[in-house]
């Protein structure tokens, strides 16, 4: 079974997510923070992170470039999660190592098909 990782500070977003990847199949684990984040992979090496940039003590981005600094993680898949879909934010994200990128809102389907065809590769 797939973990995926949840680091988003939105309690409706997490709930909702948490809901859907469960019925899809996935075990579900979530960190409120950036630094939860770090701690929750560092204990459990998720394999797909869905990273909002957004987060209170570390931000996404940080979470980010962390991990890909990390060869013991480096198949961790990194879907960034964000309000913010300016191009410059986009190429920052990716540029930092994310696999992925979808803004919120989001239709669930369709990051249903991102997430699958992340841990297909």
């Amino acid at each position: 079974m797939k973990t995926i990782l949840i680091a988003d500070d939105e309690p409706n977003i997490v709930i909702s997510l948490e809901f859907l990847l469960q019925q899809d199949g996935y075990r579900v684990e979530v960190a409120r923070d950036g630094v939860e984040a770090m701690e929750a992979i560092a204990a459990h090496v998720p394999d797909l992170v869905l990273l909002d940039v957004m987060l209170p003590r570390l931000s996404g981005y940080d979470v980010c470039q962390r991990v890909r600094q990390n060869p013991a993680w480096r198949e961790v898949k990194i879907l960034m999660l964000t309000a913010k879909g300016r191009e410059v934010e986009v190429a920052k994200g990716m540029a930092l190592g994310a696999d992925a990128y979808v803004t919120k809102p989001f239709s669930t389907q369709e990051l249903l098909a991102r997430i699958r065809d992340q841990l297909a590769n």
